[in-house]
């Protein structure tokens, strides 16, 4: 019989560690793409760039996490989804510059590493990838006593792209007459989640399995751990066919703060409420937590995730390309001159909800 090692009694099980690497190899190796010259295990993942298909490549590159969002897995006990969330936060903030993201790299942190769990949460981040058309080459599991509460876990993420210098959307060709397309958000994403956490389960002390009045189909915790949309493959296929000069991933901040990334100092975004479809666990939260509308809207993407903008001459064919694609958009707004002390971004009309 194998005496226990005294680092497994410390808590650190290195046996453990590499069954779930030999577990999670055809996972991985399910997202390689051909620029994929190494295999899981090694120290560093390879990447091949291809050069014939750029004239100046450029690398893009993004890092971000789940944030507490994680909290409603570990209410749930159920971690197939997250995974696509750490993806999806990471490869649309890399897509929007017109990047096509490459790969991507995982780090899993926990007191004490659970196989099932780890197995599932990385089952998640392939399934990502793949939405994203992006190879998973590496990562890391770190085991960490002490750490972390008991059966709770951290991850973060960091996606590798890559755009020709000269298609780079950075705003810079947006002015006053381009119209703002919104393209439907899948839920919450992947902000706003401390927020939801007080609301629904501190104040209200509701449990993952009850059910909301304006939620039909779905528990609470089933409609929290819907996973952020990828919208990747969409903005890859529109840039083909059209010109885009910005394009925006509504994440933390919401309009507010995510739409002047990418607008000239000379312009403002106005945005005319009630000419999107806000999808009913917005209206939930706002009714049970009596949120003002204006933290509604800077804190959670109200139904909103991703934003082009293009000139309004574009924006009936974007829209009917979005359509053929699979995606619910909507022109929400338009770009206008913007005078001194002005916000960058502009409401208009009567409510959201």
């Amino acid at each position: 019989m194998k005496q226990e090692s005294l680092y497994a009694k410390a808590g650190v099980d290195i046996d453990k560690a590499n069954r779930l690497v030999d577990r999670i190899k055809s996972i991985v190796s399910a997202t390689y793409t051909k620029g994929v010259i190494t295999e899981i295990g090694g120290f560093a993942g390879l990447f091949a760039l291809d050069h014939d298909n750029y004239e100046a490549p450029v690398l893009v590159s993004s890092t971000d996490g789940v944030g507490t969002k994680l909290k409603i897995a570990f209410l749930t006990g159920r971690h197939d989804t997250v995974g696509i969330d750490l993806v999806a936060m990471c490869v649309n903030d890399v897509v929007v510059t017109g990047a096509q993201p490459l790969f991507f790299l995982d780090y899993f942190a926990t007191g004490e590493l659970s196989e099932e769990v780890a197995a599932s949460v990385i089952q998640g981040i392939a399934e990502g990838c793949s939405q994203a058309g992006c190879a998973l080459i590496g990562g890391e599991t770190a085991e960490m006593p002490g750490m972390y509460q008991d059966d709770e876990y951290d991850l973060a993420g960091f996606s590798v792209g890559v755009v020709d210098r000269a298609k780079i959307i950075d705003g810079s060709e947006i002015g006053v007459g381009h119209e703002i397309i919104g393209v439907n958000s899948s839920g919450l994403h992947s902000n706003g989640f401390s927020l939801v956490r007080k609301i629904f389960f501190e104040d209200m002390g509701l449990k993952p399995d009850d059910r909301l009045s304006e939620i039909s189909g779905r528990s609470l915790g089933e409609e929290l751990l819907v996973p952020t949309r990828i919208y990747v493959k969409t903005v890859l296929n529109l840039i083909r066919s059209f010109k885009i000069d910005g394009i925006v991933h509504i994440t933390g901040g919401g309009f507010q703060d995510n739409i002047p990334r990418v607008l000239p100092r000379s312009c403002k975004a106005v945005i005319n409420k009630g000419t999107w479809y806000v999808p009913p666990i917005f209206k939930a939260i706002k009714k049970a937590g009596d949120v003002p509308e204006e933290e509604m809207l800077r804190t959670f993407n109200c139904g909103i995730g991703l934003i082009l903008i293009a000139p309004a001459s574009r924006s009936q064919d974007i829209l009917l390309q979005l359509k053929a694609l699979g995606e619910e958009a909507f022109v929400i707004g338009s770009i206008e001159k913007q005078t001194a002390g002005e916000p960058m971004v502009e409401f208009r009309g009567e409510s959201i909800f």
